[in-house]
């Protein structure tokens, strides 16, 4: 028998064990067909039959004949615990491999490493005969901006910030501010772990201060878990917090958006809306556009993203905002060399 057909059976059977119940009735050998396929294993009821009744002999399986279809499990008192991973699951850490990395506890991810060399393994292993296996070459995640090389966050830094985190303890740290171009000694209180696109960040509380801030990870130059008990605000809640649009920057305020959009990008925002109450209206060479949308830095790039298909007509602040950048770029794009 060809080692990849070979491959292909016991991956099936062991599948088949993951999947039969502990007690009785069981599950009929049509059940199990059924979630075989769903797994990426195709396989008739008939060869699921007789992979029960071979298996059967090897581990302590049962078939319930009191009454049809039979129904087959585990016999009680028999452990139904199997080493490795289903292909459902290898298929998901996959999957999630590269996105949780930065918000898992070094030690946890430590753990999670055989199992993710495991999921890779399995699936290259029977590539061949699932479509299942697959899946993750024919999926992909794509940011909807410029493709940016990822920041290098010091593993040291990581951990000391993951263990402050979960421990609720004050963090001690050096930290680059790239905008001020300084570093600063801080001691943090950290609240949460969050990652937008290429960049983590750790959503903190400051010394002497109370307000909520945003620190780039990979800004930190070092850092130093300490056991005195964090400050932590009573009333921080991280979905909240992103709800009410902090991690797009800016005032973060609701603002009355009106604005005339040509149809190209009109026809866009129809598929997409920028907001639930938006109203698009048609105009002259285009459409007028009103909705409620907060006051942030990301609906300026937005609006700056589609100069020469939208005018900014209310708020006032706002419209003058964009203008002066507009000028602004203008300005330095015409400046010689």
């Amino acid at each position: 028998m060809p080692a990849s057909s070979t491959r292909s059976t016991l991956a099936r059977q062991w599948e088949l064990l993951k999947l039969l119940p502990v007690r009785s009735p069981g599950a009929t050998a049509s059940e199990l067909q059924r979630r075989l396929e769903q797994a990426g294993h195709a396989s008739s009821k008939r060869t699921v039959e007789r992979d029960l009744v071979e298996l059967s002999r090897i581990f302590p399986l049962q078939c319930n004949t009191k009454g049809t279809p039979f129904g087959w499990y585990w016999t009680p008192g028999s452990s139904a615990e199997l080493p490795g991973l289903s292909i459902s699951d290898a298929l998901t850490m996959r999957l999630v491999e590269g996105s949780i990395r930065p918000l898992v506890p070094q030690n946890l991810l430590a753990a999670l490493e055989p199992k993710f060399a495991q999921a890779r393994k399995k699936l290259e292993a029977l590539c061949d005969d699932n479509a299942t296996a697959r899946w993750a070459e024919k999926v992909a995640s794509v940011p909807p901006a410029l493709a940016l090389i990822p920041p290098q966050v010091d593993p040291d830094v990581l951990e000391k910030v993951q263990t402050a985190l979960l421990n609720d303890t004050q963090l001690e740290c050096r930290y680059y501010s790239v905008h001020k171009n300084q570093t600063y000694d801080l001691t943090l209180t950290p609240l949460a772990l969050v990652q937008r696109a290429q960049v983590t960040y750790l959503i903190a509380v400051a010394e002497p201060f109370d307000d909520i801030r945003r620190f780039v990870l990979h800004r930190f130059e070092a850092a130093r878990a300490t056991e005195t008990p964090s400050n932590r605000p009573n009333n921080f809640n991280l979905q909240r917090y992103i709800d009410g649009g902090a991690m797009q920057f800016g005032k973060a305020l609701p603002i009355r958006l009106e604005a005339w959009l040509s149809d190209g990008l009109a026809r866009l925002v129809r598929e997409t809306p920028i907001s639930s109450d938006m109203t698009l209206s048609a105009t002259k060479g285009g459409a007028k556009l009103q909705a409620t949308v907060l006051d942030t830095w990301e609906l300026q790039w937005w609006i700056l993203s589609h100069a020469g298909s939208i005018r900014i007509d209310k708020p006032e602040t706002l419209r003058d905002v964009i203008t002066q950048r507009l000028h602004q770029a203008l300005e330095i794009q015409t400046r010689e060399t």
